[in-house]
């Protein structure tokens, strides 16, 4: 997937969504891998259970930091990314392809009106970076 392509949330994560199987695909942006550096372990849902959006759905460890992992949208986890804890410079190699951490079958459309076009996300960014 291109970045240009994706839509994001406030709290970096990218979403594409398939309008047809109303799936979202969720992944963190490079922009955020890049601020957390050296990972060491990432932690995702079970398969089943719901989120919602702007609530926590996992987390992300770097050697800076803890931080929580923000789902962008309401739905169901219906596919993880199995293996990503045991290969996570995946995520800084290839964050918008096999970077992907959850699949969420979306229960309705909302916070998907909340998302960032990249443009929109790129300007938050460099206002972030100083």
């Amino acid at each position: 997937m291109k970045p240009e392509e994706l839509k994001y949330s406030k709290t970096h994560e990218w979403v594409a969504v398939d309008a047809a199987t109303k799936t979202a695909v969720v992944g963190l942006s490079a922009f955020a891998l890049e601020a957390l550096t050296d990972l060491v372990y990432v932690e995702l849902p079970k398969v089943g259970a719901k989120v919602k959006a702007g609530q926590s759905f996992g987390e992300i460890e770097s050697v800076k930091a803890v931080s929580d992992l923000y789902s962008p949208v309401n739905g169901e986890v219906v596919a993880i990314h199995e293996g990503l804890a045991e290969h996570l410079d995946v995520l800084k190699t290839d964050p918008y392809g096999e970077g992907w951490m959850v699949k969420i079958k979306l229960s309705d459309d909302q916070g998907l009106g909340d998302l960032l076009s990249h443009s929109a996300y790129a300007k938050q960014c460099a206002e972030e970076h100083h």
